[in-house]
């Protein structure tokens, strides 16, 4: 059965696609408002100062209507000649008001209106001279006066008009320009939106896949775990039949075979035989012997019949006694309540623990005893061997091989839907402690 596959490469995918979309929307924001800055700075600002001189260069032109208006009435008790040096400083400023205006002119400003302003201007100063020329003949101040009103005054109107349509047109540019920075600013603001929207929408997806595919994921170690459980069991309940099967032939056919050997040994024994006979006979029976006790001895490890026919509690009273004289380790040994209502399905797994828990503290905690406790209750049974000895390294050493047994241990407490705990007392060593419930049919 294929593994389920990761979703790492669709979320790298999805990440490496987000942050093209940020850097994407980030260089548009950017260049927003750069060509905001650009509109603002080179447009609507240079207009508004354009639109200053333009202004101040309508005002000398009013200034000029105004004093030659005074030259034209004869208000004014002075001779055309005194008004020379007024209109030489209003030249001056317009001078320098047209330089400046040349250089902050909109782009969108027609050429030829500016040329017709700059050729209409030179040629009224033009008029000024021959104006001021004639004033300065005897009897010229007539002659002088009739050139102001027949041509200097509709020339400074019709140069008045020009400015103020240049200045129309400038506060029609501003305005168009302040539509635009209006539109960008609608523009951005929307697009700011559809952006977090987009994004908000990304990561709703992103956390549905994310659910999607750890849900799925778990579901898989699920199935896996339940299949790995089922595995288990199956292996440990065939390891059992296959070790109780060997203990039986042990103690039915060998035993049998090692026990008629015996007898047969002793019987010829009493016939007449020599005497050096009779003491190899005496040694094949009592080779016989020994091989028929460590049979027995080998078919009780593989699988007590004790177990089967007294229960867990009397196997694990045959037990204690038989590990510590083959481990010379004293064993304190404590029980509370009956154990006669122990399935045979709990009984063999709950003695298999104590049998390598014991077997631990024999071959790695160092210790001289060990404490045994068992309580068997109604719906539940609890097992603890604990030991003073060294105790469970906190960190295995580098390159040490991991041995089985502590995985053995746990397996069969997930076979009894039980709890397998290790941990340290506070006189330092180890102690296993099992949780069993009791269920008829694990």
């Amino acid at each position: 059965m294929r593994w389920y596959a990761s979703p790492t490469a669709r979320l790298i995918a999805g990440l490496a696609v987000t942050l093209a979309s940020v850097a994407g929307f980030s260089w548009y924001a950017l260049d927003q408002i750069a060509g905001l800055r650009a509109l603002q700075t080179t447009a609507i600002d240079r207009n508004r100062r354009d639109s200053l001189q333009l202004l101040r260069i309508e005002n000398n032109l009013n200034s000029i209507g105004l004093a030659m208006r005074d030259m034209v009435n004869g208000d004014e008790p002075y001779p055309l000649e005194a008004f020379r040096s007024q209109f030489a400083r209003v030249r001056r400023d317009l001078d320098d008001a047209l330089r400046l205006e040349r250089s902050l002119a909109p782009e969108s400003l027609s050429p030829s209106r500016e040329h017709y302003f700059r050729q209409s201007l030179s040629q009224f100063w033009t008029s000024v001279d021959q104006m001021f020329a004639l004033a300065n003949t005897p009897h010229g101040d007539k002659q002088a006066t009739e050139l102001v009103r027949s041509s200097l005054e509709p020339q400074q109107e019709a140069m008045s008009a020009t400015v103020a349509r240049l200045l129309v047109e400038n506060n029609l540019t501003e305005e168009r320009a302040a539509a635009r920075v209006q539109e960008i600013y609608r523009r951005v603001e929307r697009d700011v939106y559809l952006f977090l929207a987009a994004a908000l929408a990304a990561i709703l997806a992103t956390s549905l896949y994310l659910i999607y595919s750890n849900r799925r994921l778990f579901q898989r170690l699920e199935a896996l775990s339940a299949q790995r459980s089922a595995l288990a069991r199956k292996l440990i309940t065939m390891q059992e039949e296959m070790l109780r099967s060997i203990s039986r032939e042990l103690h039915d056919e060998f035993g049998q075979i090692l026990t008629a050997l015996g007898a047969m040994l002793a019987r010829a024994e009493k016939k007449e035989l020599p005497s050096g006979f009779r003491e190899d006979l005496r040694e094949i029976r009592s080779i016989a012997q020994e091989a028929l006790d460590k049979t027995r001895g080998l078919s009780l490890a593989l699988h007590p019949s004790i177990l089967d026919e007294g229960g867990l509690e009397q196997a694990i009273d045959w037990y204690v006694p038989i590990f510590q004289k083959q481990t010379g380790i004293r064993v304190d040994y404590r029980k509370s309540g009956r154990g006669a209502d122990i399935p045979d399905a709990v009984a063999i797994h709950v003695y298999r623990v104590l049998q390598e828990a014991l077997n631990n503290v024999a071959r790695h905690s160092g210790a001289a005893t060990a404490q045994v406790r068992v309580e068997f209750a109604p719906s539940k049974l609890c097992l603890e061997v604990e030991d003073h000895g060294s105790g469970l390294p906190a960190r295995p050493a580098a390159g040490a091989r991991r041995g089985i047994g502590m995985v053995a241990m746990r397996e069969r407490a997930d076979l009894l839907h039980g709890v397998l705990a290790f941990d340290r007392p506070a006189e330092g060593g180890t102690r296993v402690r099992l949780d069993v419930p009791i269920i008829e049919e694990l």
